[in-house]
């Protein structure tokens, strides 16, 4: 069916979306385009949470409903009623989007809901998404082909019969076996019986292309053995799918240099971070990169300050003209302002002929955000130290006024205070908020915390120290605790705490950088010794070394 063509007067329109093997970022543009307009999401359990987050808030989830309601397991492929739901909701005019694990051109059942509209005449499209059998090697560190242009095979071992596996077995391809993790070896059986060498490389991967990915060498004859000595097999979760690839590309010596993915400083890790989604953003984004999976957990709250009329005038102020110079040591204190300008009905418009000054990046992201380039951002350290050493003199020529307004928190340190006055100018300072200890974390998160669940903790103040203990409990001793600066490390220290890692500098990317290099050298440390590398948080008590970048 064209998607261009003339849309059926009483129908809606269907996309049909490949979702990618697991990987929130193999998700194509199109793809987000697709969500980002759809009234209804058909998704395949194993990829709801990959596709929800891009599609609006108020968009309809039937497929999720029936399955909670009909407890169907995950590992089902593709639910028998999904047909009649995509097709329900087209017919009420409504734009759906059936997503897919992988492509949905290797999809069997989607194929007959295309079938489906077709029949009745229902408008649809097809988004591709990178297959399983393709985006999972190439996590792997399994390329498929190579500059002789190897054959490639793919085959579903639970819809493969004699004829294919003889005839695979019969060849030299590179094999691409989907199957499932107590189904490995009863697939090299297979290809042993058809003719393939019991010493043909194998590789077998399970989550691919997430975190929890975990990929194992062996050859067609020992893979059995591989996965009981590594205690996978016999298991109750037998039965997720996976990866295989059989053929010289999935050699053991030459994945070693090519796993790219799983070989990543921080991989698997539980990485909790004390501060706010929002707070985090660009942090999370960072350990994401190092192969971490983020957890933020906020341990301050903000709430407006006591006597507001301070803050009021400040704001007046800033209208009328009072002052030369407003500095923002913080994300909070730029959202304080901002909603004080929005009570008064007031824009960005009213900082013109102020200037303006942000401590570090993130509070100048957020001036970008409201409207305001920052005149002034630290060339060095993101501190207020650093805001002062590039800060100019007061020099009555030219500055006309002499004045600086300054919101922040209510706990802030005199540092910025003193050192303005110093630099000769007069300091308006407001508490713009306070910073109050934030809710408890759900339960789950506290006993991750306390029982060892988390391979690092990143304390980027001393408070964070404070206050998450206070609200969540200790640390286990199996977690690597990486903060900012010395004074923080102190603090942690007087609560029991082993600091394993400091940040060169007090800033936050750096203590992720840090923390980067600690887990990078511990896998070289466990490589060379020729152990398992693990996390943290599968570490028995006891074992840690202490060490600081």
């Amino acid at each position: 069916m064209n998607p261009t063509a003339p849309n059926h007067s009483a129908s809606g329109q269907v996309t049909f979306l490949g979702a990618g093997p697991g990987d929130p970022g193999l998700l194509t543009l199109r793809a987000v385009e697709a969500l980002a307009s759809a009234d209804v999401l058909i998704a395949d359990p194993q990829v709801l949470d990959v596709v929800r987050v891009h599609a609006r808030a108020q968009v309809d989830t039937p497929l999720q409903a029936s399955a909670d309601a009909a407890s169907i397991p995950v590992d089902v492929p593709a639910l028998r009623d999904t047909a009649n739901l995509v097709m329900a909701a087209a017919r009420a005019g409504k734009r759906v989007v059936r997503a897919v694990t992988g492509d949905p051109g290797l999809d069997g059942y989607v194929a007959e809901e295309m079938l489906a509209c077709a029949a009745e005449g229902i408008v649809f499209e097809v988004v591709p998404g990178i297959a399983a059998a393709v985006g999972v090697p190439a996590y792997a560190g399994v390329p498929l082909r190579d500059a002789h242009g190897t054959d490639v095979r793919f085959i579903d071992a639970s819809t493969a019969d004699e004829r294919c596996w003889t005839e695979v077995g019969a060849s030299d391809a590179t094999a691409v076996v989907s199957t499932s993790l107590d189904s490995v070896a009863a697939a090299a059986g297979e290809l042993v019986s058809a003719g393939r060498k019991p010493d043909t490389p194998l590789t077998v991967t399970v989550a691919g292309t997430t975190t929890r990915q975990r990929t194992w060498t062996a050859t067609l004859g020992s893979i059995a053995q591989v996965l009981k000595a590594a205690k996978v097999l016999p298991s109750a979760d037998g039965g997720q799918p996976v990866i295989a690839v059989v053929g010289e590309r999935s050699a053991a010596a030459q994945r070693d240099r090519l796993s790219w993915f799983e070989s990543k400083p921080l991989f698997g890790w539980r990485v909790l971070v004390p501060r706010t989604k929002e707070q985090a953003a660009s942090l999370s984004d960072q350990l994401v990169s190092y192969g971490a999976v983020s957890h933020e957990v906020p341990t301050i709250a903000v709430e407006p300050p006591r006597t507001p009329q301070q803050m009021e005038r400040a704001v007046k102020g800033l209208v009328t003209g009072r002052y030369e110079w407003i500095a923002f040591t913080s994300v909070n204190a730029v959202k304080a302002v901002r909603e004080k300008f929005e009570e008064y009905g007031l824009d960005a418009r009213a900082f013109a002929g102020i200037k303006v000054a942000a401590v570090g990046e993130q509070t100048a992201k957020a001036l970008v955000a409201f409207g305001v380039k920052p005149d002034l951002v630290p060339s060095g350290e993101q501190s207020a130290a650093g805001l002062l050493e590039d800060w100019p003199p007061y020099d009555p020529v030219f500055d006309p006024i002499d004045r600086v307004f300054l919101p922040r928190a209510d706990i802030a340190t005199e540092t910025l205070v003193a050192g303005l006055i110093e630099l000769g100018w007069e300091v308006d300072d407001v508490t713009a908020y306070r910073t109050v200890r934030a809710s408890p974390p759900p339960a789950e998160t506290r006993e991750a915390i306390k029982g060892g669940g988390f391979d690092a903790v990143l304390f980027t103040s001393s408070s964070t120290v404070r206050n998450l203990v206070g609200i969540a409990g200790k640390p286990h001793n199996v977690t690597v605790i990486a903060c900012i600066g010395p004074a923080t490390a102190k603090t942690a220290e007087e609560h029991g705490l082993r600091v394993d890692v400091m940040s060169p500098e007090p800033s936050v990317h750096k203590l992720a950088e840090a923390l980067a290099d600690f887990g990078a050298a511990r896998r070289d440390a466990a490589i060379e010794a020729g152990d398992p590398v693990t996390r943290p948080s599968e570490r028995r008590p006891g074992s840690r070394r202490r060490a600081r970048s």
